[in-house]
């Protein structure tokens, strides 16, 4: 069964939701569930799940999901997923805590595009589901906020060191977001009249303590001044300790930082950085794009004049790129379920390849003696035959791998020397990558 995976779809903003509330694990489990599932199914709409994930996915149904809780049990925990098969997306969790552990109910949702809740309705309809399980599941914090300002905004350490997070937990407002739930804990510290007197869209008691506080009526519009400023009211009144301007002037910050940045990368290494630029957290990615923007990679330098080649200087050519051949095979060894593409040998293959390598934070990971051992000459040999295949080049054998050369055109290059450049560090595969060097000499390919 085919769901809509996180890691596949374009990359933007999504909502996210955390909540953790109390429920009785003496009750029987169909039954003390039964309003969770109610709520979803009720006002979910358009991004119900289809789907219900246990050792095993199947068809969304209450029978589906206690299958799975039953299949993923162990004496303190158990857990199942929610997935769609059909836009929007959904990523979501359900997971309990069982004793001898505080019994927990624990909620981790994210609903991709953030835009599809542009509309009051959609939202609203959220915020009825919300409101239905914290009046049944009581909590001391739950929200639900853009992912990326979530990532901007420190949460949930908050600037304290895990240790002390994990102890004290929400225990004072670190941070308004688009829905907040406010435990009867947090009510009582901040004031139960202060609280229901917060300037907010939406500020409503619940049945047992808690408080639910919505700062503005669409979730996708956290980001404009208005809504900004919105969030800035409801945090200094909630905390009056703090200084409206300066809250203001972080909060708006952040939508700078967000705010879209198109880009124009350098046309050499435009489909790399492109690749790059999608694996990067959310909340830094418009900042990496205008970084990109304003980078240049430097003009490979391992190339010559082909009237100034090292001639061959080995017995037995042949066997030279036979030796070749087989190096390149043990990159296309390394890589290919990862790269499936390495096979083919074409300019796409070393987007890819120059890609995994980044992502794998190579150069760093593995020993330095393995690399330039046995990684340098694979890459040398494998970039080398791209340009053989692709642009026509040939072979100048030398008996030193660093002085071999692919004659393309009017000049000849090292690729060997390029593969020890590449994998000096990371940012080493970015400056030389392989991308760039094909898309230098291709371009030179029929100069005079």
């Amino acid at each position: 069964m085919k769901v809509l995976e996180f890691a596949d779809l374009e990359e933007e903003d999504c909502l996210l939701l955390t909540f953790k509330g109390a429920y009785d694990p003496q009750a029987e489990r169909e039954r003390e569930l039964a309003p969770f599932l109610q709520a979803l199914e009720e006002y979910a709409g358009e991004w119900m799940p289809d789907v219900v994930s246990g050792k095993r996915k199947r068809k969304y149904s209450r029978d589906a999901l206690l299958k799975a809780l039953e299949e993923r049990g162990s004496d303190r925990y158990t857990h199942s997923g929610f997935h769609r098969t059909k836009w929007p997306a959904l990523d979501m969790s359900l997971g309990l805590w069982l004793p001898p552990v505080p019994p927990e109910l624990d909620i981790f949702m994210r609903v991709k595009p953030l835009s599809f809740f542009a509309e009051t309705e959609h939202c609203r309809r959220f915020v009825d589901m919300v409101r239905v399980w914290a009046s049944r599941y009581p909590v001391s914090y739950a929200a639900a906020h853009s992912l990326a300002d979530d990532q901007l905004s420190g949460a949930p350490d908050f600037g304290r060191d895990e240790e002390t997070r994990r102890r004290d937990g929400f225990d004072k407002i670190y941070e308004v977001c688009w829905l907040n739930v406010f435990g009867p804990k947090l009510v009582e510290t901040v004031g139960r009249e202060r609280m229901l007197s917060t300037p907010a869209h939406q500020v409503e008691a619940l049945p047992n303590g808690s408080i639910l506080l919505v700062t503005w009526p669409i979730a996708a519009d956290f980001a404009s001044d208005e809504a900004r400023q919105a969030q800035a009211r409801a945090h200094v009144h909630l905390r009056p300790d703090l200084d409206f301007d300066t809250v203001l002037r972080t909060l708006r910050e952040r939508s700078a930082t967000l705010a879209p940045v198109e880009p124009h990368f350098h046309p050499d290494v435009a489909p790399l950085l492109s690749r790059v630029v999608d694996s990067v957290a959310i909340h830094e990615r418009q900042r990496k794009i205008a970084e990109f923007n304003d980078w240049k990679p430097p003009e490979p330098e391992e190339w010559r004049p082909a009237n100034s080649a090292l001639p061959s200087d080995v017995q037995d050519p042949e066997r030279a790129l036979e030796h070749y051949s087989l190096l390149a095979k043990h990159l296309v060894a390394l890589m290919h379920s990862k790269v499936p593409s390495v096979f083919e040998a074409t300019p796409e293959s070393l987007t890819d390849v120059d890609y995994q390598f980044w992502h794998e934070d190579f150069p760093r990971v593995f020993e330095r003696h393995e690399i330039d051992a046995h990684a340098v000459p694979a890459i040398g040999a494998y970039l080398g035959q791209v340009l053989v295949r692709n642009l026509g080049g040939q072979w100048i054998p030398r008996q030193k791998l660093e002085e071999t050369q692919v004659l393309v055109g009017t000049r000849v290059w090292f690729p060997f020397v390029r593969a020890w450049h590449y994998m000096r560090s990371c940012q080493s595969l970015l400056d030389s990558s392989l991308t760039q060097l094909y898309r230098v000499a291709e371009r030179h390919q029929g100069w005079p």
